[in-house]
């Protein structure tokens, strides 16, 4: 009974770690399927989205200093895909006035949701960890993941290498969390990876809604290739390495 008591508790949290993700795929799923006039798509869902996390910081859910790591990861979001977008990466092909070079604003709370639930999970379980490489060491890292994202455009693609750092920089180190008065842990590279594949599925659901398009899906959807997931194993890596460090330099402060 305890054990079922704890797979619901840990469920719980983890349905409240998502309600930002969750909000965006509400959004995307009803304005795909109700035109509102006088406003396009996009300048609709940015202006949702917006008193989402308004009301989520009004009422307590996200603090002002996990609001201050979102907005950090937004615009992280932001120049990454004005980037992809001039590279022909993929588009957003609907008018809209709130698109900065061809990229509409809300994207950046795509990439945000991410640090948003990995926030708001940490709060929750009250997670802590070991065997941290420190800021020198995953900041070089989390620094050359995201040139990368850049570079391999001009220049070889470097990712694998860099995955093979990961295991090497964070070979050590463990999640540890709490779920009523058990405590687990987990090693961290397997928790980028379930991360990162939950995000390849809900990329497919984001395409699929008309969110953003790749080139072969502008005539016809197509699943996301698998080799995406690579992509978001390496992005939430960026994501953990900002939200942990931050959340050390409060540890040390306090």
């Amino acid at each position: 009974m305890n054990s079922i008591t704890r797979l619901l508790h840990f469920g719980y949290h983890q349905a409240m770690s998502c309600i930002f993700p969750v909000a965006i795929f509400g959004t995307l799923i009803l304005t795909s399927r109700v035109e509102v006039p006088f406003i396009h798509r996009y300048d609709l869902i940015l202006l949702i989205l917006l008193t989402v996390q308004y009301l989520m910081y009004r009422s307590g859910l996200e603090t002002l200093d996990e609001i201050k790591v979102i907005c950090v990861f937004h615009v992280i979001g932001l120049m990454l895909e004005i980037y992809k977008i001039r590279m022909g990466s993929w588009a957003y092909p609907d008018p809209g006035y709130t698109k900065l070079l061809g990229v509409p604003l809300y994207s950046g709370f795509m990439y945000a949701s991410v640090a948003s639930y990995m926030c708001q999970i940490w709060r929750r379980l009250k997670m802590d960890m070991t065997g941290w490489p420190g800021l020198a060491s995953a900041g070089l890292l989390g620094g050359a993941i995201y040139l990368n994202f850049f570079t391999h455009h001009f220049i070889p693609d470097f990712r694998w290498w860099l995955t093979a750092l990961v295991v090497v920089v964070f070979w050590r180190t463990w999640i540890i969390y709490r779920v009523q008065d058990r405590m687990y842990r987990m090693p961290l590279t397997l928790a980028f990876f379930i991360v990162g594949f939950f995000i390849w599925l809900a990329e497919n659901i984001a395409t699929f809604l008309g969110a953003w398009k790749y080139p072969d899906q502008h005539e016809t959807w197509h699943l996301v290739g698998l080799s995406k997931i690579s992509s978001w194993f390496l992005l939430v890596i960026i994501s953990v390495i900002i939200v942990a460090q931050l959340k050390h330099v409060k540890a040390g402060r306090s």
